[in-house]
């Protein structure tokens, strides 16, 4: 941590970003940050780094290799932490698969995203939630098993839709390609699984999902954006 003192007083920290997981989300956290951070203390800035990293090598990895998947992250940690960060974030829902064997062999310390989503989530009261997002986060257990410590159930489109969206996220959002036909079609999925499923509200657990559904609702039901939740605790962490 450097000798700087940030406009609280306090030294000030340097967070560290695994990105690249898209490109496009890892922007938009950035922008995030600059913004939020900005609100803050106006007329200055956050000490960021980032490590961009081949989205396409991690969902390779997240669907065959996940000890190498852990080794990938773990190794752009600890290249952030030789650049100087003091806490580190990965853009990443899906990274999020290998996050608890990553934080326990890092030395520096990690925010988690899911941990963000499900605090915000038991401060609104909420109990059931649908969970969007690429095929490895909806089908994984690390959103279900952090949101059941708040007494808190996770439900997922069924197999057929997991499949559909997970097509439309890695083949149009994490290329870039936002269409009104794609954020129409999210919709109606999403009314269509209320009438079975009857949740309060749907986590965009997926950091490209904000970018195409930028409305606090989603079909009519609160939305939950993990990428703003993230960046939230980002901010709280660098200004304490």
């Amino acid at each position: 941590m450097s000798g700087h003192r940030s406009p609280t007083g306090s030294p000030v920290k340097t967070i560290g970003l695994v990105g690249g997981l898209g490109p496009l989300a890892t922007i938009d956290y950035y922008r995030r940050l600059l913004a939020g951070w900005s609100t803050r203390f106006p007329g200055t800035a956050p000490h960021a780094v980032i490590d961009s990293l081949d989205a396409a090598h991690v969902l390779r990895l997240a669907a065959a290799d996940r000890p190498a998947l852990v080794r990938y992250i773990l190794a752009s940690v600890q290249r952030l932490q030789a650049a100087g960060s003091d806490v580190v974030a990965i853009t990443s829902a899906t990274t999020h698969l290998v996050y608890d064997e990553v934080a326990a062999q890092a030395s520096v310390p990690l925010i988690n995203i899911v941990e963000c989503c499900a605090a915000e989530a038991s401060r609104r009261r909420l109990h059931r939630l649908l969970l969007l997002g690429a095929r490895f986060t909806m089908e994984a257990s690390f959103f279900p098993e952090r949101f059941s410590r708040h007494g808190m159930e996770i439900v997922v489109p069924p197999e057929a839709d997991r499949v559909w969206f997970h097509d439309r996220y890695v083949n149009q959002l994490l290329k870039g390609d936002f269409r009104d036909e794609t954020r129409a079609e999210f919709a109606e999925l999403v009314r269509r699984l209320h009438a079975v499923h009857g949740f309060d509200a749907v986590i965009l657990g997926g950091t490209e999902l904000p970018l195409l559904l930028r409305e606090e609702t989603l079909a009519e039901w609160p939305v939950l954006d993990a990428t703003a939740l993230h960046v939230a605790e980002i901010l709280r962490t660098l200004a304490a």
